[in-house]
């Protein structure tokens, strides 16, 4: 049922779907208390109550959105984007480099591998869906001519790993909530949060560059900047260092575009079967 709803959300221009997404943002935000509480806190945590009228319309655009960037023709959806700085992953993959892209819940980050894609070939892990009407709409979307699916278990980083290894790039969300053991405490805004160790040891392996990416959405509907930026932190030391250290880059890149995060996600939680940190500020 969702697939011809989405395909036929897809036809219509992308000015539009923000139009009805920015409306769509206040009505979440008004109609659920849990989200708006969550939403607030997070943006208070992070020093950008101010952005909060905006982040809320910014929301409601992500997910409508999505139709376009799923099902739209991709040479259609490609027409609005605009790659800035891509001579920085020209120049790895000219170098027969593996590259880790780490792209967080900023801006249009579903645009982001379907463009890369469209000029080399990428593997990305991704969370399969727990509900089985998902699963066509999404894996269907996201799995398109040279983008590659690893489901986000040890399969799926051992096919990462081996990609990798042969000098081909691969893409990690970095700032979600790892599973059980598969994660460390670390700062996040100034609160701990359970961050993955799995980009840093997947870079280590490869002896790959890591690139930071997102993609800007433009006001009015008028398209995307997709912004690959270098990862200036080191990765030296142990693996609480080392998702510190991406931490620290993620919450960088976010301070370009405030609005454009993903406030609502729950990002403090403690996973079932970890210990709370001591300091006692996760949720």
């Amino acid at each position: 049922m969702l697939v011809p709803i989405f395909r036929f959300l897809s036809i219509f221009p992308l000015s539009f779907l923000h139009a009805a997404g920015s409306a769509l943002g206040w009505v979440v935000y008004l109609a659920s208390p849990s989200y708006r509480r969550r939403m607030r806190t997070n943006m208070a945590q992070a020093g950008y109550s101010q952005h909060l009228s905006a982040a809320i319309a910014e929301a409601g655009k992500s997910i409508i959105e999505l139709p376009f960037i799923w099902c739209a023709d991709p040479a259609r959806v490609s027409r609005h984007a605009t790659l800035e700085n891509w001579q920085l992953v020209q120049t790895e993959l000219d170098a027969g480099r593996g590259i880790v892209f780490l792209t967080p819940h900023l801006g249009c980050f579903e645009i982001v591998a379907q463009e890369i894609a469209l000029r080399t070939e990428l593997m990305v892990m991704y969370r399969p869906p727990k509900k089985e009407a998902l699963k066509p709409l999404i894996e269907g979307a996201r799995a398109r001519k040279n983008l590659l699916l690893a489901p986000a278990n040890m399969s799926g980083v051992r096919m990462l790993a081996k990609f990798l290894k042969k000098g081909q790039p691969i893409g990690l969300l970095p700032d979600q909530v790892p599973q059980e053991g598969e994660g460390v405490w670390a700062r996040f805004f100034g609160r701990d949060a359970y961050s993955m160790t799995l980009p840093a040891k997947l870079a280590q392996m490869g002896n790959a560059t890591v690139i930071v990416t997102y993609a800007e959405r433009l006001p009015g509907g008028k398209g995307y900047v997709i912004h690959f930026v270098p990862f200036s932190e080191s990765l030296a030391g142990d693996t609480a260092s080392q998702a510190q250290a991406i931490n620290t880059a993620m919450e960088h890149l976010i301070a370009r575009n405030p609005t454009q995060y993903y406030w609502s996600y729950n990002r403090y939680k403690v996973p079932h079967g970890i210990d709370a940190p001591q300091t006692g500020e996760a949720a």
